[in-house]
């Protein structure tokens, strides 16, 4: 079939769409195994991807086409997961990349390709035609592995079940092997050394989780300029972001209102309605969700009402589609105050320290703990002053020094500190003291942090975690605002991690995240059974 009668209003690699359609499959559920279809929304996306440069000319690879990249912008449960399963079968081996225009007569034959279903697609003259990827290498990436494992889990079977299974007869558990020497990885955080190949294609999932704090904002770059390389493309798929996190889904959201190459997808809901009103939020959900007929509206509502207890904002965004802002203090600023008790444990006691920070702008902090009494006092917090000159570093020997008289005046079990910019220090006091004893905890693994978060919360609002009421800790405190994480407890409730209350904020918190490490120690030198040889300590008022 040609594509003469289709409503476009611009040329593109329809044969790519029609291709899918012919050798995907339905990944799960009732009508696995059936012959996938692809919604409108879905449709409209492809279309736009593999949309064509009028003046494009034979040879070319990303310049054939009119957008460089793509962001898809959609609820939870809205498709995305097979829809990019089914884009990654085109770009694996379809007819991805631009061939010439038609003339009349030819066509796409899949006996030609290495397909023997007997497919066949006619161009019409004047049509853009389609070629596969010589040597196509794909990377699924998200920041953890149960990211790419949603893209990876329905990719699988909609190969292994149609008749892709004779063009890729072997999709393996961690990477799949494809035609002429090309594969499909999977790339997270943690496997950052895959980054930098010659890839042709790489789905983005979840960017709204890629800040540069968990270092996926460069993960993001990387790719891109190996894309840019090889002449390939990228698309994100993502729920909406919070706005105060400036992830790389923020980032491209602001990047296309400038630039006419890339495409968006994001379906917003009428203005004006609350998403915390029932009647007004179920009317959210029938907007969003257009043209996903499989979604269950109730279920939908069910979840967005149970985390409406616990996060509306992140309700907001996961089901409302619209992108805002996270809620407010981590910690009742109110109930901080309370736990201050004016002591702080005598000189000897054993105590564990936790320190975050940077080196020129945010403030880098030293947190202290009696891992006895649950005590809590900063040993110091230093910030960048209003006038500071342009180049401007804290002043580390004077940090040093704290340091020094922290292990020479107490008893430190442990230190944990967080190393990104100041990875100087943590190697300085590693050398002193060994490695044992100051351990790099690294804050922007979430799934860590968002549990070291949630027992530090747990210890305030029970009042073992008390302190001794230094009014530069409790502002730090008050600024810790909850950053939504894709993290989620045993019973499968979201979890989060301490983030400044909007991206750029003056307002400091990393005497925050110390208090959250240095509590953190604590729990790990109880366990470890670090006071049992240890006498009990007198406490004394500051």
């Amino acid at each position: 079939m040609g594509s003469a009668n289709r409503p476009d209003g611009f040329p593109a690699l329809f044969v790519a769409i029609d291709w899918a359609e012919e050798h995907c499959v339905v990944p799960d559920g009732f009508d696995r195994g059936a012959a996938w279809q692809f919604a409108d929304w879905q449709f409209d996306c492809l279309r736009n991807f593999y949309r064509v440069r009028p003046r494009a000319k034979m040879g070319l690879l990303a310049p054939a086409f009119h957008f460089r990249r793509a962001q898809v912008v959609g609820p939870q449960k809205f498709g995305k997961a097979p829809y990019t399963a089914a884009h990654i079968c085109i770009e694996a081996v379809g007819p991805a990349l631009f061939a010439g225009w038609a003339e009349g007569g030819e066509a796409w034959d899949c006996r030609d390709h290495g397909c023997g279903c007997g497919w066949r697609y006619e161009y019409e003259p004047g049509e853009a035609m389609g070629m596969p990827w010589p040597t196509p290498l794909i990377q699924i990436t998200a920041f953890s592995e149960d990211q790419t494992d949603n893209i990876y889990s329905a990719l699988r079977p909609m190969i292994d079940l149609g008749p892709l299974r004779e063009l890729i007869p072997k999709t393996g558990e961690e990477f799949i092997r494809l035609p002429n020497g090309g594969r499909i990885d999977t790339v997270t955080s943690n496997a950052k050394s895959r980054l930098g190949a010659r890839v042709t294609f790489v789905p983005q999932d979840e960017t709204g989780l890629w800040t540069a704090a968990n270092g996926m904002v460069a993960v993001a770059e990387t790719q891109r300029r190996g894309l840019a390389g090889m002449g390939g493309r990228a698309e994100e798929t993502t729920n909406a972001w919070n706005p105060a996190e400036g992830s790389v889904a923020q980032r491209t959201a602001e990047a296309a209102e400038k630039s006419r190459d890339i495409f968006r997808f994001h379906r917003l809901p009428p203005k004006g309605l609350n998403y915390r009103v029932k009647a007004e939020r179920r009317k959210i959900h029938r907007a969003v969700y257009e043209g996903s007929p499989w979604v269950d509206l109730d279920a939908v509502e069910g979840e967005a009402a149970e985390l409406m207890q616990f996060d509306a904002a992140q309700a907001e965004r996961f089901f409302g589609n619209r992108p805002v802002a996270g809620q407010g203090h981590a910690v009742d600023p109110d109930r901080w105050a309370a736990r201050g008790t004016g002591v702080a444990p005598v000189r000897g006691a054993l105590i564990t320290l936790g320190v975050d920070g940077a080196r020129f702008r945010d403030a880098l902090a030293i947190v202290a703990t009696d891992v006895e009494s649950g005590v809590q006092w900063p040993l110091g917090i230093w910030e960048r002053p209003e006038d500071a000159p342009d180049g401007y570093e804290h002043p580390f020997a004077e940090i040093d020094g704290v340091m020094r008289g922290a292990f020479k005046d107490w008893e430190p079990w442990r230190a944990y500190v967080d190393p990104q910019y100041i990875d100087h220090l943590l190697e300085k006091w590693q050398g002193r003291w060994g490695a044992d004893r100051v351990v790099p905890w690294l804050t922007s693994n979430y799934r860590r942090m968002a549990w070291a978060v949630r027992g530090w919360e747990s210890a305030i609002a029970s009042g073992t975690l008390t302190h001794d009421g230094d009014d530069d800790l409790a502002r730090h405190v008050r600024n810790a605002h909850r950053q939504a994480t894709n993290v989620k407890d045993d019973e499968g409730v979201p979890m989060h991690v301490l983030a400044k209350e909007a991206r750029g904020s003056s307002r400091k918190m990393d005497g925050a995240v110390a208090s959250v490490l240095s509590w953190e120690c604590r729990g790990d030198a109880i366990a470890a059974g670090a006071t049992v040889k240890r006498p009990s300590r007198a406490l004394v008022s500051f």
